[in-house]
């Protein structure tokens, strides 16, 4: 596997080694050792599924208390997978880092604790699946308002407004969103 950073060091994408040949292809998603090695580090609690059809954004979406580390990748379509660094004392707090996850190019994106995580469906149609590294807990989870000027995600639309569910309608605002206020570091196997 190779590992690209981005513009925010602890958030990484992963590209698998795909083995293909006339019958079809093998990658490895996940191997503990292997990803530990890169600093994704478990214990993953549990992974979920998700389809979406095109123009549905979901999140951002984080948890204040037993905050959730992330592995994502889309088994099905195109996603553009964002995450926004909420931890206050790091120097890149409130920005975001994105990239487009798809069937075809088999990558993944590692979102650490205390990052807001979403997504928005560019193809017909589209299924994510995420291992995480807490469980959900709905009374401590939070959204943060996908299109908060001061954030300034550059989402790449195919229409002028995403399909949204109430409650990402309805995030916060950075400035009026609760965040981590001290730095989250990655679970330890």
């Amino acid at each position: 596997m190779q590992i690209v950073p981005t513009s925010i060091p602890e958030v990484v994408i992963v590209e698998p080694r795909v083995f293909a040949d006339g019958r079809g292809f093998f990658l490895e998603t996940y191997q503990q050792s292997r990803f530990a090695e890169v600093g994704i580090a478990g214990p993953f609690v549990q992974d979920n599924h998700s389809g979406s059809q095109q123009n549905v954004l979901r999140g951002l979406h984080y948890q204040v208390r037993q905050p959730q580390g992330k592995l994502v990748r889309a088994i099905a379509g195109t996603v553009f997978d964002v995450a926004v660094d909420l931890r206050r004392p790091s120097p890149t707090f409130g920005r975001w880092v994105g990239a487009l996850l798809s069937a075809e190019n088999k990558r993944q994106m590692w979102v650490p604790p205390g990052f807001a995580h979403g997504f928005y469906v560019v193809s017909a149609w589209a299924e994510v699946i995420y291992k995480v590294t807490d469980y959900w807990a709905p009374e401590w989870e939070r959204t943060l308002l996908w299109n908060d000027p001061q954030l300034a995600i550059d989402w790449p639309l195919t229409a002028a407004t995403p399909v949204l569910a109430p409650k990402d309608a309805q995030g916060k605002r950075l400035a009026e969103a609760e965040v981590y206020e001290g730095m989250m570091s990655a679970p330890s196997a």
